[in-house]
């Protein structure tokens, strides 16, 4: 039985999901220490240079090939800059399940691409590899996250309590950590073949041998990763 995702890149109208790259190790060091990836990721704060060295030279490619996941980097098509990420992880191969966990950088939100990058990778992952689930688990209160799993067809399932650790900024401008439910969603292929636009990335993948809250100020916050 196969335990470990293809090396793939995979493409949208406007997206290209790839494996990390060393020229990404800027990028991804300046999208990680954003204010609201911070407040919802389990991510290291502050993301150094040489964490972001480690994760795009090696540990990225490590999900893929010790068969945990896989982690693709989603860039624009037309100007190749970082969009985001999206992390195939808990990968089940026996069930063939596995959680996808997503980030946006700030200059990226509001333009549909978390849910068009992870619909993409839902469609390769249901077509192209033979798996049955998708699982989601977002933050309770953040909703432009949930937004995403609904658009995309995900249905919700549950609340895991207390399960979740978010940060939140203090008035020395530190952060503190803070408890929060996890709401489940689920994606399997019979929710991609009843839903509208499943055909919208239709030859989106080659082989190569691989919201966002808003805070007390409107700001939009970073989707879920872990």
């Amino acid at each position: 039985m196969t335990t470990t995702f293809p090396d793939v890149t995979i493409s949208t109208d406007r997206l290209v999901l790839r494996p990390f790259e060393e020229e990404d190790v800027t990028a991804l060091t300046e999208m990680m220490n954003d204010e609201h990836v911070i407040a919802w990721t389990g991510a290291p704060h502050p993301y150094t240079h040489a964490e972001a060295h480690a994760w795009a030279t090696r540990h990225s490619q490590a999900e893929r090939t010790e068969g945990r996941g896989i982690v693709l980097a989603v860039t624009e098509f037309l100007t190749q800059r970082l969009v985001g990420i999206v992390h195939l992880q808990h990968t089940n191969w026996r069930t063939r399940a596995t959680e996808v966990g997503y980030v946006t950088a700030p200059w990226a939100r509001g333009e549909g691409y978390a849910s068009e990058s992870v619909l993409a990778v839902a469609q390769w992952l249901f077509r192209s590899q033979g798996f049955e689930r998708l699982e989601l688990r977002t933050a309770a209160d953040n909703t432009a996250s949930q937004q995403v799993a609904q658009k995309i067809g995900c249905i919700s399932e549950g609340v895991l309590r207390n399960a979740w650790i978010v940060r939140t900024q203090t008035a020395d401008g530190g952060w503190a950590d803070t408890r929060t439910d996890l709401i489940v969603w689920s994606l399997v292929p019979e929710d991609l073949d009843e839903g509208d636009g499943y055909d919208s990335y239709d030859g989106y993948a080659r082989s190569t041998a691989f919201p966002q809250r808003a805070d007390a100020n409107g700001h939009r916050v970073g989707a879920d990763w872990n």
